[in-house]
């Protein structure tokens, strides 16, 4: 199997966000270490002999910082154990601000992790207060100086837009703010509200209003604007970078190539197959403990999926999808699979096409779910 990459899990948090649906659990100190054995026998499962060689590893949660510095280094141990990390391009881990002691940065520098991957989302402290963050802005000063002082110099933040009672204004100064470090790296995402979350129930009940779609929009023009005119150029729909800085990580997933996907929740896309893990955290540990196979759901992927997705997942790159790449992998031409959806969007506005490539307008990256919807392979 050509496996390039590897996600893994951490799914606890010290706070849980209003707003995040991802597998969390409030943290606890006994329950993480029975995790983290259980997380062990499931590497183990994939990588049962020599170290394997990856081109990327992103560690995510939940929190992986949240856990103690014994824990943390257990994890980053058993990472090292199974993996190259030596060869390995690309070695992320999440982290929030204020969870970052000296003694946790120097663990992630000296085990090889060589990205960081912040979770700002505001430089406003009442907001951070309102989204549920337990951080405040003077903790990512704090963070990001440590990390630097350590050499770990490749450091992306989170920023979020779109928040209730954010205005345009309001999110130019976070803006303005993160730009003030010059880090090579930006993600920018706006509140999507999700079922099982505090903002959802507060959504539901007439309690929480989003601004207007046109304020969200002029916020994700502002967003582009600003950080072009920084020199950090939109290399995806979310995500922008300096050259040379681009996530590799997320360029797997986006290039619809095969990895791991390790912990509770987690998702995976293997050969022929997507694979989602247990969710809940006792259930996936009795299961990764038994056997080392943790997963609910196994969704085989056919040639028509593979094809499909392999056009929803690359218009988010900026550089949008290759026609010569497209037939290369599929053994046929990419306009005699979706010519009319091809036409249909240029007619519209929202797809272009230039040396060989299909690419989203700046009408389309806002209207993005329209376009995907229209490379659906009809059965």
């Amino acid at each position: 199997m050509n496996i390039s990459s590897a996600y893994i899990h951490i799914p606890f948090c010290q706070q849980i966000c209003h707003y995040c649906d991802f597998t969390k659990f409030f943290y606890n100190e006994q329950l993480a270490d029975e995790y983290l054995k259980a997380l062990e026998k499931e590497i183990h499962t994939y990588v049962p002999g020599d170290k394997e060689v990856l081109e990327t590893i992103f560690v995510g949660g939940g929190t992986p910082t949240a856990l103690t510095a014994p824990q943390l280094k257990r994890l980053l141990e058993m990472i090292d154990q199974h993996f190259a990390i030596d060869k390995c391009r690309e070695y992320t881990f999440e982290a929030n601000p204020g969870d970052l002691d000296k003694e946790k940065v120097k663990l992630l520098k000296d085990y090889g992790v060589n990205r960081i991957s912040l979770g700002v989302q505001v430089f406003d402290d009442k907001m951070l207060e309102k989204i549920g963050r337990v951080h405040r802005v003077k903790d990512v000063y704090t963070n990001v100086d440590r990390l630097l002082n350590e050499g770990l110099t490749n450091i992306s933040i989170d920023l979020m837009y779109a928040l209730p009672g954010q205005t345009v204004s309001d999110f130019e100064k976070t803006i303005e703010e993160a730009l003030q470090f010059n880090l090579p790296h930006y993600s920018s995402y706006s509140l999507q509200i999700e079922p099982k979350t505090v903002f959802y129930n507060r959504y539901k009940k007439g309690k929480l209003v989003k601004p207007p779609e046109d304020d969200e929009a002029e916020m994700y023009e502002l967003l582009q604007r600003k950080l072009s005119a920084a020199g950090v150029s939109q290399y995806e729909i979310s995500n922008f970078a300096k050259p040379g800085y681009e996530s590799q990580h997320n360029l797997t997933y986006w290039n619809n190539e095969y990895y791991y996907g390790i912990g509770a929740g987690s998702h995976g896309y293997l050969p022929g197959v997507r694979t989602i893990n247990i969710r809940p955290l006792p259930a996936y540990v009795k299961k990764a403990l038994a056997d080392g196979r943790p997963i609910l759901h196994e969704e085989p992927v056919g040639e028509k999926e593979r094809m499909e997705e392999e056009m929803f997942l690359g218009l988010r790159k900026a550089e949008g999808v290759s026609m010569d790449r497209f037939e290369k992998k599929f053994d046929r031409p990419m306009k005699e699979v979706f010519g009319s959806a091809i036409l249909l969007l240029e007619q519209r506005g929202l797809i272009s096409q230039s040396n060989q490539r299909v690419f989203l307008t700046d009408k389309g990256k806002i209207l993005g779910n329209e376009v995907f919807q229209e490379f659906l392979i009809d059965s």
